[in-house]
């Protein structure tokens, strides 16, 4: 390889230095006040310097947004020069500065700093809304942290050495204390993980026991002797979802039968294969919920009624079996079977009727009411 330098080189070091040179010149007749001198070794500058610079520059403008769209930069461009024409020949730039000076600026002013207030009291606004989220954030975290302990309270609570459900009647009034105070402190979503947890793990089922030591006896196959008639539940739930918003959770095949659900929200749920068998509906919204396979009585359609403390219900017939529906509002649920909604439309009374989807044509009203 050549270590010479090529000719184009030796020529542009040349030019460099004879710019340099004129340059010097040029910053001397600044100072010395000549005229000639300035702008003599400007010109010889600039006549020098734009062929080495011009090549890049026009590299960088191509490389940039308005050099790939230069049809549109150039169209720009003589836009604005003909606006420029335009206002020159017209005389608008006179009759726009007239009209500028003529303002009164204290007014302007004055909008100004309603404009500011206004921008303050957005700033503000959007700095509590983001609080807001962050202490839901926490909240939600120290909400979930409760439950978990609730969860490892309850299991040690209910369960001895050996593995068995030994509750005896003051642990269970302890656990049931426990869960009426959780339920009055989460939302919605905590309430539907509580009831998951104590339905999967049995403790809200009756259970029948032995006549000794009150232990629940085992079925034999892994699972424990359901006794709808006698049997005892670990928690029994009764008026601790009364008036609850539960809405849009996932509460399948949870054990609700029993419960008092009193004027409870249920819109939105995933209520499929729950038991509300014996349980109060009474006045509660289940609107758009999802019943698909849910259990409100027990027995025949044909034979089953609502419950009645007064009544002794007979789980083999369905009579005093099934839930208490009147007032309730099942506007919009969903796959909802031929026999729930027999069941909804006999014993629901006037206004439950009215929100029956698919209507109560041809199904007495045996409420009477």
């Amino acid at each position: 390889m050549n270590s010479n330098p090529s000719t184009a080189e030796k020529y542009r070091s040349i030019f460099l230095a004879i710019a340099s040179v004129a340059a010097l010149i040029a910053l001397a007749g600044g100072f010395l006040a000549q005229d000639l001198l300035l702008w003599s070794g400007t010109a010889i500058c600039i006549v020098i310097i734009l062929p080495i610079i011009l090549p890049a520059i026009q590299r960088g403008f191509m490389n940039s947004p308005l050099g790939r769209n230069v049809h549109i930069t150039l169209a720009c461009f003589l836009a604005a020069v003909l606006i420029l024409l335009w206002g020159r020949i017209s005389q608008f730039d006179d009759t726009f500065w007239t009209w500028f000076n003529s303002l009164r600026w204290e007014a302007w002013g004055a909008v100004g700093q309603i404009l500011i207030a206004i921008l303050a009291v957005w700033v503000a606004w959007r700095q509590n809304e983001i609080s807001e989220k962050l202490t839901g954030q926490q909240n939600l975290i120290t909400q979930q942290q409760t439950i978990d302990n609730y969860f490892q309270g309850i299991s040690e609570l209910v369960l001895d050495p050996q593995g068995q459900l030994e509750d005896w009647p003051l642990e269970r009034a302890i656990a049931q204390a426990r869960t009426a105070a959780l339920f009055g402190s989460v939302d919605s979503d905590g309430r539907a993980k509580i009831l998951r947890f104590l339905s999967s793990a049995n403790l809200l089922t009756p259970l029948k026991r032995d006549g000794l030591l009150g232990r629940a006896i085992l079925d034999g196959s892994g699972g424990y002797v359901v006794d709808l008639e006698h049997g005892v539940r670990v928690i029994s739930l009764g008026i601790m979802l009364a008036g609850k918003d539960i809405s849009k959770t996932d509460l399948r095949f949870c054990d609700l039968s029993g419960c008092n659900l009193l004027k409870a929200n249920l819109s939105g749920c995933n209520l499929t294969g729950a038991d509300f068998s014996g349980a109060i509906l009474a006045k509660a919204n289940l609107k758009s919920a999802d019943l698909n396979r849910v259990i409100l009585f027990h027995g025949k359609v044909e034979t089953a009624s609502p419950r009645d403390r007064a009544q002794v219900p007979n789980f083999i017939t369905g009579e005093f079996s099934g839930a208490v529906v009147e007032e309730a509002d099942f506007s919009n649920a969903e796959d909802l079977s031929a026999e729930n909604r027999q069941y909804l439309c006999a014993w629901g009374g006037s206004k439950t009727r009215r929100s029956m989807p698919g209507g109560c044509k041809n199904i007495p009203n045996l409420l009477g009411r």
